[in-house]
């Protein structure tokens, strides 16, 4: 409903207002030109490359904060030194930041790979920390006293419990991994979508922005609620298990 809302209202100003199409397209204008571009096969491969570099940027990301995250968790000493450091980072912009990884990385994928790596860095460890700091003191200390520590008491408690949190830190990161990739590529070079962005942009061909604006919408949803579907069947397999174990 609220998409249709949306719709209605575009469609009037545009046909009622008199604005520019190079300024505002109508919602036809954009279908009509969307129709066109999703029939040839060089939108499809840029559409394949930002999905790439977004998730393997993503990958990179929480394989890097995940392990840190729970060395945080464990050290107050490491927490008190990193985490205001972490909190300092997130004041750059991922443009800013762009030139430095060409100059150490050169121009392609892996430097833009690396630019969304930086961006779902933070909110994966941030949600992770707070997962695991939840987790009932009470439970862990139980699981100690019969024998759990280290790595079997992370497998087997830790990580299960904080797994809601963690899911939610991924879902938002892998989210983020798409603007990443879109900002990398217009800033440090490319063939994705970030690159048929600013090519719309010089022909100021206002109706291919739209549609490849709605593109990255697009990839982001599926990514979402992908991670989401994963997090929402965990909570019902948990639930699950905790009522047959009662």
């Amino acid at each position: 409903m609220f998409v249709f809302l949306v719709l209605a209202a575009w469609w009037f100003f545009t046909y009622f207002s008199g604005v520019e199409a190079w300024r505002l397209p109508s919602p036809h204008q954009v279908f009509v030109r969307g129709t066109d571009m999703l029939t040839h096969l060089w939108l499809w491969q840029r559409v394949g490359v930002t999905a790439y570099e977004a998730i393997l940027g993503a990958v990179l990301g929480a394989v890097c904060a995940l392990p840190l995250s729970w060395m945080i968790y464990r050290s107050v000493v490491l927490a008190a030194a990193v985490e205001p450091f972490l909190g300092a980072t997130q004041a750059l912009p991922a443009i800013a930041v762009a030139p430095l990884l060409v100059l150490w990385l050169g121009y392609g994928v892996w430097a833009i790979s690396a630019l969304c790596a930086l961006m779902v860095f933070f909110p994966i460890l941030v949600s992770t920390v707070l997962g695991l700091r939840h987790i009932d003191p009470q439970v862990l200390e139980a699981a100690e006293l019969d024998g759990a520590s280290g790595w079997t008491l992370l497998w087997t408690m830790e990580a299960p419990l904080a797994a809601p949190a963690i899911l939610a830190g991924l879902r938002n990161g892998f989210t983020l991994s798409v603007t990443g990739a879109v900002v990398g590529e217009m800033v440090m070079g490319g063939t994705g979508l970030g690159q048929v962005l600013v090519q719309a942009r010089t022909n100021v061909d206002t109706a291919s922005l739209f549609v490849t604006i709605f593109l990255l919408c697009a990839m982001a949803t599926v990514i979402y609620v992908t991670v989401h579907r994963i997090e929402h069947r965990y909570r019902r397999d948990a639930l699950s298990y905790s009522m047959g174990s009662q």
